[in-house]
């Protein structure tokens, strides 16, 4: 899971529902990247767990950090976002952002995310 773009003070709410979904009632496992798409370019992530997403519902913000940072803007960016994907062996990645993050998924999509 990602958040791109600009913050904005529900993010944490969104980041913590799709965690407990997640884990509660899917058994999977979510991870976040920091600071949008380039926390995945740079495969810095950390686990996301209902336990560390406690008291976080009435905070601002994202925990995650955001950035209007992208694939698209670095040579070879997008091929590299395909490649972390694959290597930490992720089935879905969650975007949560506006409209200039869903149109870098879009894009991203159509080369195989």
């Amino acid at each position: 899971m990602l958040t791109g773009g600009g913050d904005c003070p529900g993010l944490n709410a969104v980041i913590r529902a799709i965690v407990r979904k997640a884990e509660r009632h899917y058994d999977d496992q979510v991870i976040g990247f920091r600071d949008g798409w380039l926390g995945l370019l740079e495969r810095d992530h950390l686990d996301l767990d209902v336990e560390r997403m406690r008291g976080t519902l009435p905070r601002g913000g994202t925990i995650l950090g955001s950035s209007r940072h992208h694939p698209f803007a670095v040579d070879g960016g997008p091929e590299r976002v395909l490649e972390v994907v694959a290597e930490l062996e992720i089935d879905a990645v969650i975007v949560i952002g506006g409209e200039g993050t869903l149109t870098i998924t879009h894009r991203m999509s159509q080369l195989g995310l």
